[in-house]
C-alpha cells in the first residue's frame, strides 16, 4: 500500500522551475558565445551589445562565472520541479543574490532598469515563503537529499 498522496505542485513553482531552466539555457548560450567568438551564436550580442563589453572586462572569468550561474540555475530548476527542499532554498538564495545586485545597480546608477527588478524579485521571494509553497516542499519524502 502506498503512502499519502503528495500535494500537487503549485503553478508558481512550475513557472519558477521553467524560469530557472531558461536562465540556465541563456547562461549556456552566452558561455558558448564567449568561448567561441564569431561562431554561430555571435548574433546574440545584438540583443544587448553592452553585455559583450561587460563580459570582456571580466576576461577569462566571464565564461567561468556564467557556467557556475548556469549550473546553479539548472540545479534550482530541477530541485523546484521535483519538490526538493534544497531546490527551494537554492532558488531563494539565487533570487536574493539577484535582488542584492539589482539594488546595488539601482543605487549606483549603473543599470537604472534594475530598479524594475526589485519588486518582481521581492514578490517571487514572498511567494516562495508562503505556507502553501513551504507545505508542498515539506510533504516530499527525502526532500533534503541531493541528487
Amino acid at each position: 500500500m502506498s503512502g499519502p498522496a503528495l500535494p500537487a505542485r503549485p503553478g508558481g513553482v512550475t513557472a519558477l522551475a521553467v524560469f530557472f531552466a531558461a536562465g540556465a539555457a541563456v547562461c549556456l548560450a552566452t558561455t558558448i558565445a564567449l568561448l567561441f567568438p564569431g561562431g554561430v551564436l555571435e548574433p546574440i550580442w545584438r540583443l544587448r551589445p553592452q553585455a559583450r563589453a561587460g563580459f570582456a572586462a571580466l576576461g577569462a572569468w566571464a565564461p567561468v562565472l556564467l557556467a557556475v550561474v548556469g549550473l546553479a540555475c539548472a540545479a534550482a530548476a530541477r530541485g523546484l520541479w521535483t519538490g526538493r527542499r534544497w531546490g527551494r532554498r537554492l532558488a531563494i538564495a539565487l533570487l536574493a543574490v539577484n535582488l542584492a545586485g539589482d539594488g546595488a545597480n539601482a543605487v549606483l546608477g549603473t543599470e537604472p532598469r534594475a530598479l524594475a527588478g526589485i519588486p518582481i524579485v521581492a514578490l517571487l521571494l514572498l511567494f516562495l515563503a508562503t505556507g502553501r509553497v513551504r507545505a508542498y516542499f515539506a510533504a516530499h519524502p527525502a526532500g533534503d537529499s541531493l541528487p
